[in-house]
């Protein structure tokens, strides 16, 4: 398990910190062993924050206000969006428009990183893997 690296979706990391009890078995798995090299995209922050300021995210007032502390304290590391993870963010094709989603999908593309996410959206993607 530990020698392949995993990317959260925004919701496996919001209820990584808050709703543990949401979590898949496969994903729980893969979050409490040790050897997992776990990352979050920076887009998750943004996306957070964005839904959160709109009204959408209120129960998690709790990781909007610790952010940084809370992806510290759950041992993930961050991972920024450069112009390749933007450029092809943009340009492939999938039906799905939400921004964040094609962002994560992006980064897990071209880091080589299984996405970690109940969203069924990312299933129609071949060329990445998923785990929940």
């Amino acid at each position: 398990m530990g020698d392949v690296k995993y990317l959260l979706d925004t919701h496996t990391l919001l209820w990584m910190a808050c709703e543990e009890n949401k979590l898949g078995k496969k994903a729980v798995s893969i979050l409490e062993d040790i050897s997992s090299v776990l990352y979050v995209s920076s887009a998750s922050a943004y996306e957070i924050m964005q839904k959160y300021r709109i009204g959408k995210l209120l129960g998690y007032s709790y990781v909007v206000e610790n952010y940084f502390s809370v992806i510290h304290s759950l041992g993930l590391k961050e991972l920024s969006i450069n112009s390749h993870h933007a450029s092809f963010a943009g340009n492939f094709e999938w039906l799905h428009r939400d921004p964040f989603d094609r962002l994560l999908a992006a980064q897990a593309k071209i880091e080589n990183l299984t996405l970690i996410t109940s969203d069924e959206a990312f299933q129609t993607l071949s060329w990445i893997d998923i785990l929940w």
